[in-house]
């Protein structure tokens, strides 16, 4: 069965970066999605960032400019720098992935899009602490 582990996170001051990644297994390849989602205690699950086996990536608004996720397939491993952080980005990060993608339709027209839904396999997550 795939599976990721999360490397990286800690405790940061306000401004600071923080750069995680997350080995994933050999199983996963071809049409695959990797997301990054984070969880506070409390609160909903947010979907933070995600890329495809096509480099296509997604940002949530909070975390765009300050965020940047890549992958290295040779590698097997997708690398997340978390720069300018905040206090509210203090969560438990998790990487997921699935193999295949969703399929969105609208006016006749379907697109294939990871999303931040329903992931199958899951690391065990890493903290990241962001003192102000």
């Amino acid at each position: 069965q795939a599976h990721l582990a999360e490397l990286g996170g800690g405790s940061v001051q306000a401004g600071g970066s923080l750069p995680l990644s997350c080995v994933f297994s050999t199983d996963i390849y071809g049409d695959y999605c990797i997301a990054c989602l984070r969880q506070t205690p409390g609160k909903v699950r947010e979907g933070v960032t995600f890329i495809d086996n096509v480099q296509n990536t997604n940002y949530t608004d909070s975390v765009k400019v300050r965020f940047t996720i890549s992958v290295d397939n040779a590698k097997n491993t997708l690398y997340l720098h978390l720069n300018s952080l905040e206090p509210d980005d203090t969560a438990m990060y998790y990487c997921a992935a699935n193999l295949g993608k969703r399929t969105r339709c609208s006016g006749g027209v379907c697109s294939r899009f990871c999303g931040y839904d329903d992931y199958k396999f899951w690391g065990q997550g890493t903290q990241v602490t962001v003192s102000s």
